[in-house]
């Protein structure tokens, strides 16, 4: 029994895994092989790859290309026509499919419009890349990365806000009041009863 939705244009191929409760909107294309969450919302002309995992509650929006060597974690969002690459030296004359590298999107980060991710990279937790961002760094957890080339503007909380830290390195989540700590070139979630 199927427990996902799909558009009558969508073509999902036979050997791919789908989450109960995913909807995959019109012209989409989920490859033999793929992966594909619990409760994912997969938007209309999308491609997912053979071998590419995405974790639940994985929000992919329109004219996104996912390729083999990607994995998505829980709870990450890709905005509209944002793409992976997966080689470094692409030729049409030259296969290359041995060669494909690993990119990690971490849980709950979120990938603007138009952003390109160049393969090999990980993205970490809740980090937000901005949109048309061109990433060609491994990105830290919490960082906002925007430009082409990208370069980390600062951090976010895990509701994408910009933090923005006292001269003690702790700052407030402005809609959740959760507490930041900067130490170094990273940041921790806190405590702040024991501040």
């Amino acid at each position: 029994m199927i427990s996902y939705q799909a558009h009558e244009t969508a073509v999902i191929d036979d050997g791919c895994i789908i989450g109960s409760g995913t909807r995959i909107w019109h012209f989409s294309h989920i490859m033999e092989g793929a992966v594909v969450g619990r409760n994912c919302n997969i938007g209309q002309n999308v491609v997912i790859s053979p071998g590419v995992i995405l974790g639940q509650n994985v929000k992919v929006q329109n004219n996104v290309s996912i390729y083999t060597g990607v994995t998505c974690e829980d709870d990450v969002f890709l905005g509209p026509s944002c793409v992976f690459t997966n080689i470094l030296n692409p030729r049409s004359a030259v296969p290359r499919k041995e060669k494909y590298e690993k990119t990690i999107v971490k849980k709950g980060a979120s990938i603007g419009a138009n952003a390109t991710i160049i393969c090999g990279l990980t993205i970490g937790e809740y980090a937000l890349i901005g949109a048309g961002a061109v990433v060609t760094k491994n990105v830290p957890p919490y960082a906002l990365v925007i430009g082409n080339p990208g370069k980390q503007d600062g951090w976010v909380s895990k509701y994408g806000h910009r933090l923005h830290f006292d001269a003690r390195g702790i700052a407030l989540c402005p809609e959740t009041n959760e507490c930041y700590i900067l130490k170094g070139n990273a940041i921790e979630m806190h405590d702040r009863t024991s501040l």
